[in-house]
């Protein structure tokens, strides 16, 4: 007989939100991660309306010092000169010191294929054999890749037709990555396309697909690739509302994607820390981890405002949900608890 979770165990049981990110020296998310037993994973990203990555560590110091066993991190590396002779010894020797600090792998970010350009004036694609040193040196160091590498499929499509709200929501503030307004981008089968390149090229790289891995659209097309790459793992970070939409249609095709694939899925929310956080906020990313918990723990019918309509929770066993909230980060991160 199967044994499950209930709303009450949601504070009793350790977890980790594996994809955060610290935009502050606020400590706000970290005491309510306390209080409801959450370890954190800070996650350092080279975009253009955060603070600076030399900024962003610095608040993650802040937070290790605070907070020493509630806090881990993830690093990246600069675009910035891409293509000089300086480029690749600078970033080879900042991943060398980051992997020394305590970093547990390497964020790669959508500027790689959607901004980044060579001197052809084309886009750079993950899969450029300027990127072949350092992979290498992230499997050498027996660290992770962190891939959000292209967009939801609903970026193709326009407003309108986007299936989650928050979708809509993003790309109306962030037309500069909509890429429906920008035909002349590499599309969304290129991008997916380059990424599946580089683990074909490096079967050996742990790869964890960030939000899904950009193929949040479809279970069968993600089953598909998780089948294809047994080095590969994702995270739910910001893309459960898709599941919760496809299980409107067929809750038993999501629950059994999670029951075969439970030693490759990783709960994370995508939170950001700024200096917007106010009680609004601090209750938000509260009720969010509730709610989430709600839709794999039970099988309670529920809402969301990011999905039309009423869906009804996963329900997944106990062994599941540990994977799932704490056990595979510990596994795919290699963390040491």
């Amino acid at each position: 007989m199967e044994d499950f979770y209930s709303m009450e165990d949601f504070y009793k049981v350790d977890k980790i939100d594996a994809h955060i990110h610290l935009n502050s020296a606020k400590t706000e998310l970290f005491e309510i991660a306390l209080e409801n037993k959450f370890k954190l994973i800070a996650i350092k990203t080279d975009v253009p309306f955060f603070p600076s990555l030399s900024k962003q560590q610095e608040f993650i110091d802040l937070a290790y010092r605070q907070y020493k066993e509630g806090v881990y991190f993830l690093t990246t590396f600069s675009l910035e000169n891409w293509g000089s002779e300086n480029w690749l010894g600078q970033t080879l020797e900042n991943l060398k010191v980051d992997f020394a600090n305590g970093a547990l792998g390497v964020k790669v970010w959508k500027n790689i294929g959607m901004t980044l350009k060579n001197s052809d004036n084309q886009f750079v694609m993950i899969d450029d054999y300027h990127f072949n040193p350092v992979v290498k040196y992230i499997i050498q160091q027996n660290k992770v890749i962190l891939g959000h590498l292209g967009e939801p499929k609903n970026c193709w499509l326009p407003l309108q037709n986007m299936t989650v709200k928050n979708d809509q929501e993003y790309f109306k503030e962030h037309p500069e990555f909509h890429m429906y307004l920008h035909p002349e981008y590499p599309s969304y089968d290129a991008q997916i396309e380059a990424r599946d390149n580089l683990l074909q090229k490096n079967p050996k790289l742990q790869f964890i697909g960030a939000h899904l891995g950009s193929l949040e659209w479809s279970i069968d097309e993600l089953s598909k690739h998780l089948e294809n790459y047994p080095n590969m793992a994702v995270d739910v970070a910001d893309r459960i509302c898709h599941f919760q939409y496809q299980s409107k249609r067929n809750r038993d095709l999501v629950r059994d994607f999670f029951i075969k694939y439970q030693d490759r899925i990783i709960y994370a929310t995508d939170f950001i820390v700024d200096s917007s956080i106010d009680t609004n906020v601090k209750d938000m990313w509260k009720q969010t981890w509730i709610n989430d918990w709600k839709y794999f723990a039970t099988n309670e019918f529920m809402t969301d405002e990011k999905v039309d309509g009423i869906f009804q929770g996963l329900q997944l066993p106990k062994n599941i949900i540990n994977k799932l909230y704490f056990n595979n980060a510990i596994k795919w991160y290699k963390i040491e608890i």
